[in-house]
């Protein structure tokens, strides 16, 4: 989607630029884009996080909660680009320092990328009210 926007004339630099104008620097730009669809208030990544917490951390033990919890504190202090999966191997390696000890405290690559992916998706469920 967002490259058929650049290709529109709106790429990251126009979305940002927006995103500076109705004060939502520390939201996503799925904020953005739906404050101009549909007139919704965006909101913080720390605050997106917080209505999540529940659901995310649903059926992950400890060692995978203590993970996700680093990979959201690099969220909401850098944005959606931390959750790209090419992103993981950094996150690993800034956590634990090398990744064999991460997968010695995680798991196999596949469980890693598993909880890596698996969590995300609960950001941006609508809560029901």
């Amino acid at each position: 989607m967002l490259e058929k926007l650049a290709d529109a004339g709106y790429g990251k630099q126009e979305l940002e630029s927006i995103q500076n104008l109705i004060n939502a620097e520390k939201s996503d730009l799925f904020d953005v884009l739906e404050y101009i669809s549909f007139a919704h208030r965006p909101i913080t990544r720390e605050a997106r996080v917080a209505d999540a917490k529940e659901s995310i951390y649903s059926g992950l033990d400890e060692k995978q909660k203590e993970f996700i919890q680093f990979v959201l504190a690099q969220y909401i202090d850098a944005g959606v680009g931390e959750l790209d999966q090419e992103k993981l191997p950094h996150l690993l390696r800034l956590k634990y320092h090398a990744l064999p000890d991460a997968m010695t405290i995680l798991g196999t690559t596949d469980r890693i990328l598993s909880t890596f992916v698996g969590f995300q998706k609960h950001l941006y469920q609508q809560s029901a009210a």
